[in-house]
């Protein structure tokens, strides 16, 4: 089934372009939708069927080929990969002495087509091979860089396809309502599966470089999503400004991949992977290769809106709801996270660059966190929550918790999906309406709607049992384990602020649920309107009203079942534990005697704490706020500061955007004033000279002869005074 699987990218991108020509057909427009989930699904399809039987695709010697996830550890029982969850977390990468055998990385399944850039290498004639440029050889025996199109197929490729077609399906099924009567749909369906294909193209990548094609795809998808409603100019500037912040952190990952070629003279992961100078323990490494991870992570930072690069994701909540859940909640902006996943070997031989990835993530969770407690825009809540349990992720990185952070990833992408989502119809329900303020009590009328994003919220919170609380105890219990058996004070504060960060997160969950669902009905519909399909009628149209089960809610309930048992599923029962394993982000294991203690201590106080955050949520806001609202009178200036989100964008604006307007407008003055009018005095000068000889031109006979007289005598002048 992996030879089946490279057909996974195409099928999207035919998708995308079926859609694509129905846009210039209007009559068959409405036909986009369902075009577009096909192709989806039919990835997601070929997916499972690769996860559940790979097969064994030949390789570039004619070789059988085994997935690496069918085979690693295919003697450890369900209650060894249990531990094993529980000890791969342990494991700092401070030093590379004492690797366990379990830390070897895993070798992907490579299927490659012909190279299609091809710069100094050459084809040998007998075997058919190119031939890639090596650095352990002479200099002049090194013969340029050759690239292919090619797949790399290992546990976690598979663990992210899954993520982005299977949840990618379900989003698409909810388009297909939530966008019914838009007279851009297909452009809209079109985009969406363009973005698959790009997303899909990034994750199976076996280079750097289509990996950076596949990464630059989904940030133009992101652009003509966010962007979808250009006839708004909130919605123009928020395309804009996600395109121009994502280039600033290309710019390091172009500099990576850059110094990779220069240093390993291919940008293949498998050549990459097995430089000696990676793969062995005890190699001093020079400056170049130390500097690749953090190049790299400039990337990561800006794609998944980490500090300081985080300001375009918020923002980005301009386009379409189901855009707020693939795009930028679900996938896109975990590319940064997987991008690191991908690249640990190299991470792990530069310890300091996971701790300065851990103290990224670690700030930039709590820092949104923060924003979020005071944020009234329905989605602007879940948008800084997104940022916050991005940071998580990196922090789980930054501790080596491989495991936990790719498992965050996968139960984030369930939960922040359905509340995405549900939210989506809230603001379906009421025309538009985002300011939390302007609703209460819509449980009343949309109960259903109520009691799903009840579930997501939940799993955001860490309630006990839920996804979240399995993934991000993984990641908080990593963090406290590297702070305290290497007795390092900086992961024992990034672990106070993941235990902080977690009962803000459910504080500021439930504060929105509360405000939204409970107390006396309230609301204020918008100015925005959606065409009545048959489950609307004229009552429903001046009122909240819940959606219909085909298409918006069915596809929630599979969100909501997801936000419930793939915690369970993938840290518990260690499914995620395999695919790591068997996959390139796999990481040191050392058993260490103290680190289930600790586990099970942070799985108590994190429960807690949810639970905690919950209750005062219902305290403040269960009936009303009025209690919320003497508190925030007494800390007036703190409450301000939040709720203008630390004046981040406007000290950006004043610090960076103003001074550059003015350089571009100084240099374009500069441009006009001296250096075009400079070529233009190239034209003027001859034009100046012709003008002042053109009246010896008149056709006067007499200015003729006597032009030719004073001819004559000036050069008898000139003779005479030569002689």
């Amino acid at each position: 089934m992996l030879e089946t699987a490279v057909y996974i990218p195409w099928i999207a991108a035919l998708g995308a372009l079926v859609c694509g020509v129905l846009c210039l057909m209007p009559s068959l427009k409405h036909y986009a939708g369902p075009v577009c989930v096909v192709s989806i699904l039919a990835g997601f399809v070929l997916s499972v069927g690769a996860f559940m039987d790979p097969g064994h695709p030949l390789d570039a010697h004619g070789h059988e080929q085994h997935a690496p996830w069918t085979h690693q550890h295919d003697k450890q029982s369900s209650e060894e990969a249990e531990d094993t969850s529980h000890n791969e977390t342990h494991t700092h990468v401070g030093d590379k002495t004492d690797h366990h055998d379990d830390s070897k990385i895993a070798e992907g399944v490579v299927i490659r087509t012909k190279p299609w850039i091809y710069v100094g290498g050459y084809e040998d004639s007998k075997t058919g091979q190119y031939t890639y440029g090596d650095p352990t050889h002479d200099p002049e025996d090194t013969h340029g860089l050759t690239i292919a199109y090619g797949y790399y197929f290992d546990g976690l490729t598979m663990a992210m396809l899954l993520v982005i077609t299977g949840i990618g399906s379900l989003i698409a099924i909810y388009a297909m309502g939530y966008m019914k009567g838009d007279p851009g749909v297909a452009r809209f369906f079109s985009a969406m599966a363009l973005f698959i294909f790009a997303m899909t193209t990034l994750v199976m990548a076996d280079n750097l470089v289509l990996l950076f094609l596949g990464w630059e795809g989904v940030g133009l998808c992101s652009y003509l999503l966010i962007g979808y409603y250009y006839g708004k100019d909130s919605a123009v500037a928020a395309a804009k400004k996600a395109f121009i912040v994502n280039r600033i952190g290309d710019f390091g990952f172009l500099i990576g991949i850059f110094l990779c070629f220069q240093q390993f003279g291919s940008t293949d992961f498998a050549v990459i992977f097995s430089d000696p100078r990676i793969a062995e323990d005890g190699v001093a490494l020079p400056f170049a290769i130390q500097a690749i991870p953090f190049c790299l992570m400039i990337g990561a930072f800006g794609k998944s809106a980490q500090i300081p690069l985080f300001v375009w994701l918020p923002d980005a909540m301009a386009g379409p709801t189901p855009v707020s859940a693939l795009v930028h909640a679900a996938t896109m902006v975990t590319a940064g996270v997987y991008l690191i996943a991908r690249m640990m070997p190299v991470f792990s031989a530069v310890p300091e660059s996971l701790t300065v990835v851990a103290v990224v993530g670690g700030f930039t969770a709590l820092f949104a966190g923060t924003i979020a407690l005071c944020s009234n825009d329905l989605k602007g809540v879940f948008a800084y929550s997104t940022v916050s349990q991005l940071g998580y992720m990196f922090l789980g990185l930054g501790a080596a918790s491989t495991v936990g952070a790719v498992s965050h990833l996968a139960t984030h992408a369930f939960f922040k999906a359905l509340l995405f989502l549900t939210a989506g119809s809230v603001m379906h329900a009421l025309a538009g309406t985002l300011d939390i303020r302007k609703m209460g009590g819509m449980g009343k009328h949309m109960p259903v709607t109520k009691w799903l994003m009840f579930v997501g919220c939940l799993a955001l919170a860490g309630f006990p049992l839920t996804a979240g609380f399995f993934s991000k105890d993984e990641i908080i219990a990593a963090t406290w384990i590297v702070g305290i058996e290497e007795g390092s004070g900086l992961f024992i504060l990034l672990g106070i602020l993941a235990l902080v960060t977690a009962v803000l997160t459910a504080f500021y969950t439930f504060r929105l649920w509360f405000i939204v669902f409970s107390g006396e009905t309230r609301y204020e519909m918008g100015d925005e309107h959606h065409s009545e399909d048959d489950a609307h009628d004229d009552h429903h149209a001046h009122e909240p009203h819940e959606m219909p089960w085909w298409p918006m809610n069915a596809p929630l309930i599979l969100l909501a079942i997801g936000s419930v048992v793939s915690g369970f599923i993938l840290v518990k029962k260690g499914v995620m534990v395999k695919l790591i394993a068997a996959s390139s982000a796999n990481l040191p294991i050392l058993h260490n005697p103290t680190a289930d203690t600790i586990h099970v201590l942070m799985m108590i106080i994190s429960g807690i704490l949810a639970v905690g955050g919950i209750f005062f949520a219902y305290v403040f806001y269960s009936n009303n706020a009025a209690r919320a609202k003497i508190v925030a009178n007494l800390f007036k200036g703190p409450v301000a500061l939040l709720q203008g989100k630390y004046f981040i964008d406007e000290f950006y604006d004043r610090v960076i955007v103003r001074p550059l307007f003015i350089t571009g407008q100084v240099l374009y003055l500069i441009d006009q004033l001296v250096i075009h009018a400079t070529i233009m005095s190239f034209g003027w000068a001859p034009r100046l000279i012709g003008r002042s000889v053109q009246p010896t031109q008149a056709g006067r006979l007499q200015g003729y002869g006597l032009g030719m007289v004073a001819g004559v005598a000036a050069i008898a002048l000139l003779l005479l005074f030569l002689l």
